[in-house]
């Protein structure tokens, strides 16, 4: 009996601790954020990842009252801050600004230093863009059939930069060469915003870059194509690849935010509409316009929908490409 007595008074007392555990975590949940958010963005200050955070961050400081910081973390296309992100308590309080490198580098990369699909809790997609593919404003080529005449008539003498390797502008780069059958050298860069320095500098014959990064640019540079499946009102005279008959350039790319895997999911849908409610603001959204881009938004269970429908296609390009990469 005394024994049946201390087993009821444990258990009622291991029940309360939990209650209060459960509680004081709702509590927690509910009251997010009490403290200054990092947001970790994998490529150097100036690409577009890096203004979409900025921009966003400057609008969730001002609603919840605490401090939104950038924190670049350029190298290793990406994976430096990603892996970062990976080992951060999962507190929601630090958080990955990325993009769809993030879902293409398992399926042409060996041994990366984390599993995006399990370490990572995708939180909200922020916006959707595609690649241009540009020449420096001073090259001959005019047109994309002309700088494939250039580099068939020069052949080892040209190249294209991408914002990193296994990004989607090196696989829409690994497509277009073997497509047009041209033999260009690929230059990857920590991000979009130096390929803008290169090719301005002469070091680059050509570029797929993200629009947001090349826009603010676009009379130092002349865009030939674009991937996607419509083109964009800012260049309405640039045709899309698939118009110019090449294939598997029409999934469209997306920036999206994450948390670590095990992050509480009110968090992470308090997080969530935070951003939402940023992008609808009609300042932010008339920004993203200009940027050539549509604004995202919406839940952690939407993006996580988004992620499952995009990753096959991108393994299905990189093997038709064979593209394979050891970091």
């Amino acid at each position: 009996m005394k024994l049946f007595r201390h087993v009821l008074r444990s258990t009622a007392a291991a029940l309360l601790l939990i209650s209060y555990a459960v509680g004081s975590t709702a509590f927690a949940d509910a009251a997010y954020p009490t403290r200054p958010i990092k947001l970790v963005v994998p490529y150097p200050a100036g690409g577009a990842s890096d203004a979409v955070a900025r921009m966003i961050g400057e609008k969730l400081q001002q609603a919840w009252g605490q401090p939104v910081i950038i924190d670049n973390r350029p190298g290793a296309s990406g994976m430096i801050g990603t892996q970062a992100v990976t080992r951060a308590p999962a507190d929601g309080y630090t958080v990955l600004v990325h993009n769809t490198v993030l879902i293409q580098q398992p399926a042409v990369m060996e041994k990366l230093p984390y599993d995006p699909f399990s370490d990572l809790l995708p939180v909200v997609l922020t916006l959707r863009t595609n690649n241009l593919f540009v020449v420096p404003g001073d090259s001959p080529a005019k047109t994309l059939k002309e700088f494939i005449g250039l580099a068939k008539a020069n052949p080892k003498q040209h190249n294209y930069g991408s914002y990193g390797i296994a990004s989607a502008a090196h696989l829409h780069g690994e497509l277009f060469r073997q497509q047009a059958g041209v033999d260009l050298a690929h230059i990857p860069f920590q991000g979009s915003a130096p390929i803008v320095t290169s090719l301005a500098g002469g070091q680059l014959s050509s570029a797929f870059i993200d629009i947001p990064t090349a826009l603010p640019h676009i009379k130092s540079m002349r865009a030939l194509a674009v991937a996607g499946s419509q083109r964009i009102p800012e260049l309405p005279d640039v045709p899309t690849f698939t118009e110019l008959g090449y294939r598997s350039f029409e999934p469209s790319g997306w920036h999206g935010m994450f948390m670590p895997a095990g992050t509480p999911p009110a968090v992470a849908q308090k997080f969530a509409q935070g951003v939402s409610s940023a992008l609808r603001m009609p300042d932010v959204a008339a920004k993203l316009r200009a940027l050539g881009v549509s604004p995202g938004g919406g839940t952690p269970d939407e993006f996580v929908r988004q992620i499952k429908d995009d990753a096959p296609v991108y393994a299905e390009i990189a093997r038709t490409a064979n593209i394979r990469i050891t970091p």
